[in-house]
């Protein structure tokens, strides 16, 4: 029986799908991490697989957070010179991946390699919030999608890793 979402859970989810961002979406990249280590791969393990890491207050905090900031930059609601190094996700700014990094620490190591290479990458939904054009920011968000796929990439290989 599935627990009755609370709303921190539920905001995590709906602010997910208003930026664009779509369960699908992860784990189309969660496909993408772990197809080669997995040859019966299917797409309902690695949509399983977000859905129990979004389950997690960890990652529901770090989405709200992360998303908080953004919009709060896209409004200019924070104060220079913050405001400039946000919206253009400055490279040498690294609070993004900070909050990323505490939602790929629920699940382990091989998060750690997993998120770097996404990161690096960017297939998928994170070369979209990637782009800098219109009207959103996506400074902490491609960073936190990132960090979910490699996350639920690092559940499913300890959970093969066990039945194997």
């Amino acid at each position: 029986m599935k627990k009755e979402m609370d709303i921190v859970e539920k905001t995590a989810r709906d602010w997910l799908v208003k930026r664009g961002v779509t369960i699908d979406d992860i784990a189309d990249l969660v496909y993408f991490l772990q197809v080669k280590y997995h040859t019966n791969l299917k797409m309902e393990d690695c949509i399983e697989n977000v859905d129990r890491v979004l389950g997690k207050r960890e990652v529901q905090n770090a989405i709200l957070t992360g998303i908080q900031l953004d919009m709060l930059a896209e409004k200019n609601l924070i104060e220079p010179p913050l405001l400039d190094i946000i919206q253009r996700d400055e490279g040498l700014y690294g609070v993004d991946e900070i909050i990323a990094l505490s939602i790929v620490n629920v699940y382990g190591s091989i998060g750690f390699t997993n998120y770097g290479y996404i990161d690096k990458q960017k297939p998928g939904i994170l070369e979209k919030l990637n782009e800098k054009e219109g009207e959103q920011c996506h400074t902490f968000l491609d960073d936190i999608v990132g960090a979910i796929a490699a996350a639920a990439s690092s559940r499913l290989a300890h959970r093969a890793a066990n039945v194997e």
